[in-house]
């Protein structure tokens, strides 16, 4: 096939710097196009990834878009029928484009190696790729305006690369069901060998695990509730846990329990949420640890906890109002560098997504984050914790446990999330309606009182993959501490 590549550059002036020309092989596109006009079914291998803008040569991208379309409408395509799209192009070398298409058939090998071929061209393709967005960054500082963001063309650069990114995978296509259940077989084995029976990550309370067997790989979890539900508490409590169980094959590096945990807290300051995990740890009030309002014994518990965090796994990124793209940026690289195997967003309306997404409106932008995170877990492989607000119209209603139609600004949370749980704390809106003393009223609501004080209700409305329903935990609020109900607490009234 060397006698057909094409002359597309002049050799550079002596005097002129050296020329470099964008990464390409003629050769492999040259190849591809034969085979696919020698064997229409060498178009299937590649259809998946490669595009006509792949190839580096305008008549290559014209020649592949004409035989798809001819194949994709149930037609063949050869050299005799392709001709006709090509009769009044300028010629190649010596030959005319129809003799140019016959000579790619006749030079053609086995649609064997088009995948690989196809591969070549889209790697190539990439590359260009990436010159182009190296070279517009360059350009762009070396030109813009005084009153230009920095910031502005760095959130640009990591859109263009992350959106290069997600196009940049080859298809996965089908597979064969054999592999999908070995998947499914290896899952129940690791289920079957864990303690606890549980096919994910173990959160650490042990009625949510059962409910849910765990946090599935590549699952968006969203947990909503109104303020000073806990949220963020359950989420801290959930990450300690799970970093602290993690353990890895000393061989593979692969985790067998417990995961690396990368925590984006895009409300609270690391240092805060330092303060929180060590107050819920030395069961010491955050608030004290905050004013100094502590003894000797008090410090010596806060060093012991500190010492015991100090390997945990757990990572903090507590950069505010990042946009989707920089947060699966830094998730990937964390991912790559230490294996990551949890995410934590605190908390999903204050994440961007891209500047176009923005100006079609707030609804959009969500549906935008969401979809995103939710793409992230499957690449990734790992499950996500997004955090959520509710809307005001709980407040408004007698029963204030939240529902799927709480969730704030767009349904697509619901649809992307495959499992949805609310935060719920009946003492905290009880407390606040405590009526006039020494009436009939006040007794009742001291026994409601009794009844819910130091309880947390985590609310499972929606669940892909197991039943929905209410899980009730024990909850401390000076320590901002979820635990496991007490036992006794689950049995039923004796009867004296």
């Amino acid at each position: 096939m060397t006698a057909l590549i094409r002359q597309t550059t002049q050799e550079p002036h002596p005097e002129t710097p050296d020329f470099r020309e964008a990464p390409n092989n003629l050769e492999a596109e040259q190849d591809l196009l034969g085979a696919i006009l020698v064997n229409n079914e060498a178009l299937d291998r590649v259809s998946s990834f490669l595009k006509p803008d792949h190839f580096f040569d305008p008549l290559h991208a014209r020649i592949f878009e004409a035989a798809a379309k001819l194949i994709m409408g149930g037609k063949r395509a050869t050299p005799i029928t392709l001709k006709t799209f090509f009769q009044s192009d300028p010629p190649v070398g010596d030959l005319a484009v129809p003799q140019y298409l016959g000579r790619l058939a006749a030079n053609a090998t086995t649609i064997i190696n088009a995948e690989d071929y196809g591969r070549t061209v889209y790697d190539l393709a990439l590359r260009r790729n990436l010159i182009e967005i190296g070279e517009t960054m360059v350009n762009t500082a070396y030109d813009s305006p005084i009153d230009a963001e920095p910031a502005a063309q760095i959130e640009e650069a990591e859109q263009r690369l992350y959106e290069l990114a997600e196009t940049g995978k080859y298809g996965a296509g089908f597979e064969p069901f054999s592999s999908a259940l070995t998947d499914a077989i290896d899952m129940a084995a690791n289920a079957y060998q864990r303690d606890g029976g549980l096919s994910g990550l173990a959160t650490g309370f042990a009625d949510l695990d059962q409910r849910m067997g765990g946090l599935q790989a590549s699952d968006l979890i969203i947990l909503a509730g109104r303020p000073s539900m806990g949220k963020t508490a359950l989420a801290t409590n959930i990450a300690y846990h799970v970093a602290k169980a993690y353990s890895a094959d000393p061989h593979s590096g692969d985790a067998t329990d417990g995961a690396v945990v990368g925590f984006f807290s895009l409300e609270m300051s690391a240092e805060q949420l330092a303060t929180r995990i060590i107050s819920e740890q030395s069961q010491i009030s955050s608030e004290k640890i905050r004013r100094g309002r502590i003894d000797s014994r008090d410090f010596d518990r806060i060093v012991e906890a500190s010492q015991e965090l100090q390997n945990l796994p757990l990572f903090i990124d507590q950069t505010g109002g990042i946009s989707v793209a920089q947060l699966a940026a830094r998730a990937r690289r964390l991912k790559r560098q230490r294996g990551l195997g949890f995410i934590i967003v605190d908390y999903l309306q204050l994440l961007t997504g891209s500047s176009r997404r923005a100006h079609e409106g707030r609804v959009q932008e969500v549906s935008e984050i969401t979809t995103g995170l939710k793409a992230l877990a499957k690449e990734l492989h790992v499950p996500i914790l997004a955090l959520s607000q509710l809307s005001r119209q709980v407040e408004q209603r007698d029963d204030k446990r939240p529902q799927l139609a709480d969730l704030r600004e767009s349904g697509s949370i619901e649809q992307d999330a495959d499992v949805v749980m609310f935060v719920f704390r009946e003492e905290y809106y009880l407390e606040r309606s405590q009526p006039r003393e020494n009436t009939e009223e006040h007794r009742q609501w001291q026994q409601d009182m009794e009844a819910v004080v130091g309880k947390a209700e985590v609310i499972v409305g929606k669940q892909r993959h197991g039943p929905t329903g209410t899980v009730t935990l024990q909850f401390t609020p000076e320590y901002t501490r979820f635990s496991n109900l007490a036992a006794s607490e689950r049995l039923p009234e004796r009867m004296e």
